[in-house]
């Protein structure tokens, strides 16, 4: 089994080494080669009006994965049909689309891998983590680094990470 390193976000602050690995290094350089990129030093920035829109879950039932993310995220279900629901939240939108024989990502074992992950910022992991269970979540049996962020999975299997790192 091969678990890809998460690059703390502490790293992309302080530029401060990732735990090691070539993956992390890679991870850790500016796509112009200049070096570890930091906030406000223009990465990221284009000349173009760009903005993320919403981020997207594949799932088989929308309607329960929003439900979870909404009371998750305090946002709320804004729209909601059979094959997608979209949740507002103060800092955007997230959308659960219906996706034929979708397959919940099975990570850490790769037979289903992770389409993806969110990582959501915290100010207690524990109290983070409780809330997520409670509210359907599972705590993943892998946690890499339990006292820096911990890995649940979303009601359709979605990982996704609790982390106090995260910058403002």
């Amino acid at each position: 089994m091969h678990l890809v390193p998460h690059v703390p976000f502490d790293f992309w602050v302080a530029g401060s080494p990732p735990a090691s690995g070539a993956a992390s290094e890679a991870v850790g350089r500016h796509p112009s080669g200049r070096g570890t990129p930091r906030l406000g030093d223009g990465y990221g920035r284009s000349m173009a009006t760009i903005r993320l829109g919403s981020v997207a879950l594949d799932c088989s039932d929308p309607a329960p994965l929003a439900d979870f993310w909404a009371a998750l995220l305090g946002g709320d279900v804004a729209f909601r049909s059979d094959e997608f629901c979209a949740v507002k939240t103060a800092d955007g939108w997230l959308a659960a689309v219906r996706v034929d024989e979708f397959k919940r990502p099975t990570w850490p074992d790769p037979s289903v891998p992770k389409q993806m992950h969110l990582d959501l910022n915290v100010q207690d992991l524990d109290a983070a983590q409780d809330e997520a269970v409670r509210l359907g979540a599972q705590v993943a049996p892998a946690q890499p680094a339990p006292e820096r962020w911990r890995v649940l999975l979303d009601p359709a299997g979605h990982p996704f990470c609790l982390s106090t790192q995260i910058p403002d």
